[in-house]
Order: C-alpha cells, then sequence, then structure tokens
C-alpha cells in the first residue's frame, strides 16, 4: 500500500518513545523522536494537502495536520502522536480500499481469454482469440472460459453466466443456444459457430468499459469533505480566540486537537473498506469508495434485460 510506510513509522517510533520515556525515564528523548518524526510526516501530508487544494479540492485531514504541527509547538508531543495514529491510519484504510478495488479490476482483466481452439477440417487448432473470425467453429473445453461469442452447434452442457448476468444458477446450452463470452463451460465439451469476433464480444466489452472509467476516475468528493471548508474555518478562529483571551498558545492547540475529526478521518475509510469486502464477497466489483457514497445520492436505477436482479430458482 501507497502510505502504510507511514502508518508503520508512526506505530515503530512512538514505540521507541514510550520505551524512552516510561521505561529509560527519558522524556526529552520520546519528545525528540515524535517531533522529528510528526514534523516530516506533517510536511509530507501537508504538500500532498496543498496539490489537492490546488486542484480544486479540500479536506478534513488539513486541520488534523495543523493539530499535529501545534501540539509540536507547544510541548505536547503525545496528544501529536494520537492524532498522528489517526491520520496515518486513515490514510492506509483508504490506501488499502483503492488497492483492493484496483486488484480486483486487474483480475477481471487477467481472467479475460486469450486463446481458442479452432476447428479446420476436423482437426483442433489452438490461435489467438483475436485471429477467430465470424464463421468459423471453435470447441470449448469443458471448464473453459468460453472465448468468444457463439451459438452452439453440437453439444450439451451446463454453462455458468453469473459473470456477465448475475444468474445464479448455470444456465443450460445446446445446439441452436447462444452463448456468450466470459461465461464458463460445465462439465461437456461444445462446438461453437462464432458470431462475434473477439473485440466485439461480451466480455471484451465489459473490459473495454472497465478500462475507460480507470482513464476516467471520478471526482466526487467524500462525503467527510463536504463539510471541511466552514468547519476548519470555525475550528481556527475560536482556537485564535482561545489563545487571545488566554494568553497561552497551548489553548490554540488543545482546541486543534479538540476540533480534529479524527472519527470522520477513520470512520470514512473503514467504512469504504467494509462496504467493498462485503460486495467483493457477493460477487460485485466496486470502481472506489467514491462510487458506494455516490449510491446515497441515486434515485432511480436502470437494469438491462439480462436478468441481473432476479434471483435464481
Amino acid at each position: 500500500m501507497k502510505k502504510n510506510w507511514q502508518l508503520m513509522m508512526v506505530l515503530a517510533v512512538s514505540a521507541i518513545a514510550l520505551v524512552f520515556a516510561f521505561g529509560l525515564k527519558q522524556p526529552l528523548i520520546a519528545q525528540g523522536l515524535i517531533t522529528v518524526m510528526g514534523s516530516i510526516i506533517a510536511l509530507i501530508m501537508f504538500w500532498g494537502m496543498v496539490k489537492t487544494i490546488r486542484s480544486g479540492n479540500f479536506g478534513v485531514d488539513l486541520l488534523a495536520i495543523t493539530a499535529v504541527v501545534a501540539t509540536l509547538a507547544v510541548g505536547q508531543y503525545w496528544a501529536a502522536m494520537i492524532v498522528l495514529l489517526m491520520l496515518t491510519g486513515g490514510d492506509a484504510l483508504e490506501s488499502y480500499a483503492a488497492t483492493k478495488a484496483s486488484s480486483e479490476l486487474k483480475q477481471l482483466l487477467e481472467n479475460a481469454p486469450t486463446t481458442a481452439h479452432r476447428m479446420v477440417d476436423g482437426h483442433v487448432e489452438d490461435v489467438e482469440v483475436e485471429a477467430v473470425q465470424v464463421g468459423e467453429t471453435i470447441l470449448v473445453k469443458p471448464q473453459e472460459v468460453v472465448p468468444v461469442d457463439g451459438t452452439v452447434l453440437a453439444g450439451e452442457s451446463l454453462v455458468d453466466e453469473a459473470s456477465l448476468t448475475g444468474e445464479s444458477k448455470p444456465v443450460a446450452k445446446n445446439a441452436g443456444s447462444d452463448i456468450m463470452s466470459g461465461t464458463v463451460n460445465g462439465d461437456a465439451a461444445l462446438t461453437v459457430k462464432v458470431t462475434q469476433r473477439a473485440e466485439d464480444s461480451q466480455y471484451q466489452g465489459i473490459i473495454k468499459l472497465v478500462k475507460e472509467s480507470e482513464a476516467r476516475p471520478a471526482h466526487f468528493v467524500r462525503m467527510a469533505d463536504r463539510y471541511a471548508v466552514p468547519f476548519t474555518l470555525i475550528a481556527y478562529v475560536i482556537a485564535g480566540l482561545g489563545w487571545f483571551f488566554s494568553g497561552d498558545p497551548v489553548r490554540f492547540a488543545q482546541v486543534l486537537v479538540v476540533a480534529s475529526p479524527c472519527p470522520l478521518i477513520l470512520a470514512a475509510p473503514i467504512a469504504m473498506v467494509s462496504g467493498m469486502s462485503r460486495n467483493s464477497r457477493n460477487g460485485i466489483i466496486v470502481k472506489s469508495g467514491t462510487t458506494l457514497e455516490k449510491l446515497s445520492d441515486a434515485k432511480t436505477f436502470a437494469f438491462d434485460k439480462t436478468g441481473t436482479v432476479t434471483r435464481g430458482i
């Protein structure tokens, strides 16, 4: 995971600092370790936040980063460590969710059939799936993925169409039945007449859509970030007033720590991971966590005629 190293660094330095502070009675060394580590990570995160703001977005992380800097500046290094754990933990979870979605999409692409068994004059030859032409005859062996769309000429088998239609039970195929690429043949071989070239087949169409969606990432905003601007500004004002009236800079840091939306920072990625994992177990591939959040705003859903939402009986 891209941001996992930050969480590992915080955990490692925190453990060492605890040993120095409470085991070896060296609080100054513990403070120095956390201050150096916190400054480095806060600087890295701040630079990432600057790039995010330049792109027109604004997140709740900025308030937490400011809280880290403020607590380190006034010597409240344990408070800084806790906020850093929340920040890096949330980033690591978000990175995990993105990696999980990417791996599932990659698996979909890797499962695409690459070869076909073409029948020529009674003989079977293995060819690249792109070389198969409309009107030719291919053999689909038991347990193989159907490489191209076609019509069954001979044989009877149960075909798993779940990856395309969502049908929970295998569908019987015999002479005259249409068969789609990307479906999985059962325990008997089928002789199939090709009706679509590989690039025009059902499975390749799905892969094309997946690649297009990856090339054009969604620009939805995390629900946790929608109220970031007013919340952050109000927190800064209250913190500044606390410092002004008390004359104690610690009050500024305290307000920022209390205002740091650590539950939101952690809750959003945890919800993403949970939702995407649940969908994955049910055979649903979700492009990203923001896609799940966007579903809450949907009022109308359109389904095609393949029976995706029907229940097999």
